[in-house]
């Protein structure tokens, strides 16, 4: 049974019970470890985005993440618990909404794409199901494409990173630049619209394609492409609770808010 699509109050109650949202799991320390990897050139960190020299002191990394993600925005905060506030995730569910519609309403060709299999997966695969009965066409990733030592797959309408038989975690923009490069070589345009999370966001991003981004609070480089314009959407969650099903209402909120449900 499809899961009913839970009011925006309903929807921040689950968030914070499930951590989803509010006290997340991600430690402070490994945030401000993240943000200072990011500030120092780290460009693992970047996720696929050219941050250039524009945030090379981590105190204004901190101050994005506080405004957009919702952590503690004390530089004297070290240790210990670190939050994400459920409002900015559920506005930035509105914000991406508004594209899904506009995806929809235009037949646009939109690619899926997930370097968090573990966690995000069915939240992606149900959008992007939604959107191909909706009528957009789902931008098929060409066959053989490697990267990374691994393959570039495609199941449930979403890309994934494999390797050795077994789907990846990877932060990694290869993938998705390997599927950028080789569309134009099959005689294909680019996607109008990507939806998807670390690298594979970050990347398409960076090519100048409107993209929704997922992003955890230990993952910086997305919400400062977005605070610089070039991300569309970031939405802030814990991007790999408990239990992959308590994303389910997270998803049904949003593809009811875009009309897909």
């Amino acid at each position: 049974m499809p899961t009913t699509a839970p009011t925006r109050s309903e929807l921040i109650e689950h968030l914070l019970r499930t951590r989803i949202a509010g006290e997340v799991a991600t430690p402070r320390e490994n945030n401000l470890a993240h943000y200072r990897e990011l500030a120092n050139g780290n460009r693992y960190y970047w996720l696929g985005v050219e941050l250039g020299d524009r945030w090379t002191d981590e105190q204004d990394v901190l101050a994005v993440m506080a405004e957009r993600c919702g952590v503690d925005g004390d530089p004297a905060h070290r240790r210990g618990q670190d939050t994400i506030d459920p409002e900015l995730t559920v506005e930035a569910l509105d914000r991406a909404a508004v594209l899904l519609r506009k995806a929809v309403a235009g037949k646009q060709r939109v690619l899926v794409a997930t370097g968090h299999p573990g966690g995000l997966l069915d939240v992606h695969a149900q959008t992007a199901a939604a959107l191909r009965a909706a009528g957009c066409e789902l931008v098929r990733v060409p066959l053989g494409l490697t990267a990374d030592e691994g393959v570039v797959a495609q199941m449930a309408g979403v890309a994934m990173y494999e390797r050795g038989a077994t789907l990846w975690h990877t932060h990694s923009p290869a993938p998705m630049a390997e599927i950028l490069a080789a569309l134009p070589q099959e005689g294909e345009a680019p996607p109008d619209l990507v939806l998807a999370d670390h690298g594979w966001a970050g990347c398409a991003a960076q090519h100048g394609i409107d993209t929704i981004g997922f992003a955890d609070c230990n993952d910086p480089a997305l919400f400062l492409a977005e605070a610089e314009g070039t991300l569309s959407v970031c939405v802030p969650l814990d991007d790999h609770v408990a239990n992959p099903l308590y994303y389910e209402p997270l998803t049904a909120y949003l593809l009811n808010v875009a009309g897909l449900a």
